[in-house]
Order: structure tokens, then C-alpha cells, then sequence
């Protein structure tokens, strides 16, 4: 059931902080579920919905966390209600979640946003003007996510507001995420390695694995970092954040990351607990 090759120190004592953890941020492809490239098509991987039914039934609170920005977090909400998942639109989180967080604390009122809805939404909502990329906007922050319409004048306008002063905000650096088809490749890092190398600038990063996503959660759920436990698939999202953040890193091999991959990281890099599939931790719950 659980791999005691990727366990980081002792596994008992992993076991035990599982079973005291007060709350849970959870990870969604690769982890909850599988879909396309542009998240159609859910489906629960196994385990995914008596887990989440788990947490609901004991009334621990938790999260979902995807690092996508195509939609706003009630429209994710909604699918995966539709596949079966017993949650609210609060308990739907994604990097424009926590961006809120962090532009609202710095007093950045007018960003410039490469991507759709999914970001620009959140941000109007919370009084932040949202400010297309075309020109050469003046905007205390850019910030880029999933944007599979990028195009040269959008590359120009944000290297503009750049050189005009803005800091640059990336939702993920993620090479990858999980699919039914595979990995898919991250469009928000690509998009910010350009406007890197143009304008020397220095890539602040919102979403998984930096604190501020882990914050935002905490915040949300208003529990401490170091009673939570984090689960997910990615070895450079999930894991490092919940070990940054003193939480419980649990890891999963449905999606980006295998047994192979865990071996072989450095122990102090390593998930505290690897198993199988979020199917476990209810075997797991069910001991408890």
C-alpha cells in the first residue's frame, strides 16, 4: 500500500500526522481525476470520490487546488459535481485564487492579464482592474496563465508593461499536467520564458508550488499549514509546496509522478507518505 522507498523519515510517525491532519488541499488531474487537455471529459480515478465522500462524512474540511486558470473555480466546481463529486464552489481553488491574495496585499489595482475568464474574473471581482495585453499598457503587475491564443502582439504588450514598470506573475511553471492522454504541456511557462529573456524580469509564481497558493488555502480553510496534508501527483508542485509549508506530502502515482521518480530524489526532497492512488488513503482512513 505504501511505498517505503519515497517515504521521508519515519513512516509511523507519517501515519500518525495523516490521521491528525485537520484539514486537506487536494490536487485535481492526476490526482481526483483525468481529462482532456482543456479538462473535458472528468473522470474520477479510483478511490476519488469515496475519498472526498470520507472527508465529507467526518466533516474534515479540504480543498481542491488546480493550477488551470481556463475557468473560474465555480465553473471547475461544477464539473466535477458533475462527475460525481460532492462539493461548493468555496471549496474550488486555482492560482487566481491566491493571485487576489497576493495583488490585493501589494496594492496592485490594474493588472494585465494573458489569459481568458478563469483570471480575469476572480480579479474584477475583488475590485482589481483587469487590463488586456495589447499596446503598451501601464499595469502594477502581468499576469500569465493558461492563454492557448498567445500571439506575437500579446508577447509585445506584455514586455511593454514590463518595461513600463510591472512585475510578472506566473500562475505555473509546470513542464506538464496529467491527462488521459498523457502529459500536456504548461502554456504559462513557456509564455513567461519569453517575456523573461526579452525584458530580464523576474517570475513571481502564484499558483502550485509557491507559499502563496499553500497560504491562500490555509486562509480559506483556516487551518494552519502544519495541520494540513497536501496530496498530488507532482513531484515539483504538490510535494515541494507542502514541505516548503511544514504540511503532510502525500503523493500519488496516478498522474505526473511514479515510484521511480520518488526513489530517486533526495530524501529531504521526498514525499512523507507515497502510495498507489487516493484509493489508499481511504483503506488507510478506514484503520484510523
Amino acid at each position: 500500500m505504501i511505498n517505503k522507498k519515497a517515504i521521508q523519515g519515519d513512516i509511523n510517525l507519517s501515519v500518525e500526522r495523516l490521521r491528525n491532519a485537520r484539514g486537506f488541499v487536494l490536487d485535481m488531474d492526476g490526482t481526483l481525476v483525468l481529462g482532456n487537455k482543456s479538462n473535458h471529459g472528468l473522470n474520477p480515478l479510483p478511490g476519488a470520490l469515496d475519498f472526498v465522500n470520507l472527508l465529507n462524512d467526518r466533516g474534515l474540511p479540504f480543498v481542491i487546488f488546480t493550477n488551470g486558470t481556463p475557468r473560474v473555480p465555480a465553473e471547475y466546481a461544477a464539473m466535477l459535481r458533475g462527475a460525481g463529486f460532492s462539493l461548493n464552489d468555496e471549496q474550488m481553488m486555482t492560482p487566481s485564487c491566491s493571485a487576489v491574495d497576493v495583488f490585493l496585499r501589494r496594492k496592485f489595482m490594474r493588472v494585465c492579464v494573458l489569459g481568458g475568464d478563469g483570471m480575469t474574473l476572480p480579479l474584477r471581482e475583488a475590485g482589481i482592474e483587469t487590463i488586456p495585453p495589447t499596446g503598451k499598457p501601464e499595469a502594477d503587475a502581468v499576469f500569465v496563465g493558461w492563454f492557448y491564443d498567445f500571439t506575437m502582439a500579446h508577447l509585445e504588450a506584455a514586455c511593454h508593461a514590463v518595461w513600463n514598470g510591472a512585475q510578472l506573475y506566473s500562475a505555473s511553471q509546470s513542464l506538464f499536467f496529467a491527462t488521459a492522454e498523457g502529459r500536456a504541456i504548461g502554456p504559462s511557462r513557456a509564455i513567461c520564458a519569453m517575456i523573461r529573456d526579452l525584458t530580464g524580469a523576474r517570475i513571481n509564481i502564484v499558483g502550485k508550488p509557491s507559499l502563496h497558493a499553500l497560504r491562500s488555502a490555509c486562509r480559506r480553510l483556516g487551518i494552519k499549514a502544519q495541520q494540513l496534508a497536501v496530496v498530488g501527483d507532482d513531484p515539483s508542485l504538490e510535494i515541494p509546496m507542502a514541505l516548503k509549508g511544514k504540511a503532510l506530502a502525500v503523493a500519488v502515482n496516478t498522474g505526473i509522478g511514479d515510484a521511480e521518480t520518488y526513489a530517486g530524489m533526495k530524501p529531504q526532497d521526498r514525499p512523507h507518505l507515497y502510495i498507489e492512488g487516493v484509493h489508499h488513503l481511504v483503506q488507510l482512513y478506514k484503520q484510523f
